[in-house]
């Protein structure tokens, strides 16, 4: 699997030059859809088969800024016990931050009230990469 690059916009800057924090959430997604992508199970054929993943929880540990131009590489992973994803943010081989994008559920479009899988139930990144 190959990283995700992401080169920060001007405007993705506060007024000091730096990214703002805010966007390493709009980055991690971007990345997490491109990760999906690779692994031939994108979000559209997910939801083809009446299946959504929203994101319940995460949290980030911010190491060090990035600025203006700077071209981000964010590598997800998942492990093949959990939903949980883990992504590592690095400029130049230097790590930024950490994040995880945990407590995920994976939810039926015919009864989104009942959750089809829980973090702790059943590993769903191994029924995807099952069906590749």
């Amino acid at each position: 699997m190959k990283p995700y690059q992401h080169e920060v916009k001007y405007y993705e800057c506060d007024r000091m030059g730096v990214t703002h924090h805010s966007n390493y959430i709009r980055f991690m997604e971007e990345a997490r859809v491109d990760w999906m992508d690779q692994l031939g199970y994108g979000f559209e054929r997910m939801e083809a088969e009446g299946i959504v993943s929203p994101v319940v929880a995460l949290s980030c540990n911010y190491k060090r800024t990035t600025t203006f131009k700077d071209v981000i590489e964010i590598e997800v992973c998942s492990s093949s016990r959990s939903l949980e994803q883990e992504a590592t943010v690095t400029v130049d081989g230097d790590e930024v931050m950490a994040l995880s994008v945990g407590d995920k559920v994976i939810v039926s479009k015919a009864a989104p009230e009942i959750p089809v899988v829980m973090l702790s139930d059943i590993s769903f990144w191994e029924r995807v990469r099952g069906k590749l």
